[in-house]
């Protein structure tokens, strides 16, 4: 019965988000509940990104270094370009971009709110040139925009703390929001365990990134090539970390394809 009761709360809670917290998405136009307050977001994401800086090695490799904030800076000045323009410059208005390269030899790379955003050497044989790393850099900055991990973690509110506000979650939990929040977001190597973005998550960042990097003038169908390396990668060993999170197979790379029409669209070579 308690169990029963549990449900119908949660059920009442979710009914009531999609009610009075639906957010669009940018450019995508997809409905959203993301209902936690993007600036708290963005200040646990300080704490948690500059503690994460403080106990990892960045890259000593200056040319990779600037390659990854260069590609960052641009991609993400033409996104916010293309918002201001178009009326939504309120989704934006806490970001603050930094971007990073750890010398760890991990194909990986993860966002946090309001632009945090870390680049793992380990993932740049893969992406080989400037493009390839503007592949990455525009999925990422698509779930960012796109507040992706808002929204995984408002969904871990209501399912394992009842829906309580974040405010009383980080006071009565705060051990077990903050595993929740690194998890939302990635950020695998800190905690024990990763909380995958959903399928539709990913196509999205996908579409999104690949509009994104069109918009700052790097050509969208070298995605298609990059997510061909990625899928050779996998084999017995298992996939590189990035791919392990993302659904890496045939049906990606069609999905790609089929995106191209649309961010060719954006795109203007520089």
């Amino acid at each position: 019965m308690r169990i029963n009761r549990l449900l119908v709360v949660i059920i009442l809670l979710i009914t009531q988000l999609i009610g009075y917290n639906c957010k669009t998405v940018p450019v995508s136009g997809r409905r959203q509940v993301a209902f936690l307050p993007e600036s708290m977001l963005v200040d646990m994401s300080l704490t948690n990104y500059n503690d994460f800086l403080a106990s990892h090695q960045l890259s000593s490799n200056a040319e990779q270094t600037a390659m990854i904030q260069n590609v960052g800076d641009r991609i993400s000045s033409a996104v916010e370009d293309y918002l201001r323009d178009n009326g939504l410059e309120s989704s934006i208005k806490d970001f603050h971009w930094e971007f990073n390269l750890i010398e760890e030899d991990m194909a990986n790379a993860w966002a946090m709110p309001g632009g945090k955003i870390v680049f793992y050497s380990g993932i740049l044989p893969i992406t080989k040139n400037e493009a390839g790393v503007a592949v990455v850099m525009g999925h990422e900055i698509a779930h960012v925009v796109a507040r992706h991990g808002n929204e995984r973690m408002s969904q871990q509110l209501i399912v394992q703390t009842g829906g309580i506000a974040l405010s009383v979650a980080m006071k009565e939990r705060p051990e077990e929001t903050r595993n929740m929040f690194l998890a939302a977001y990635g950020v695998g190597s800190a905690v024990g365990f990763i909380l995958p973005y959903s399928r539709a998550h990913e196509k999205e960042a996908d579409r999104l990134g690949l509009i994104f990097m069109a918009m700052a003038g790097y050509d969208p169908g070298e995605a298609v090539s990059f997510w061909e390396r990625m899928e050779q990668l996998s084999g017995d060993a298992g996939p590189p970390e990035f791919l392990s999170t993302h659904p890496g197979s045939a049906t990606r790379i069609r999905d790609m394809k089929n995106f191209l029409p649309e961010a060719m669209k954006y795109y203007r070579a520089h």
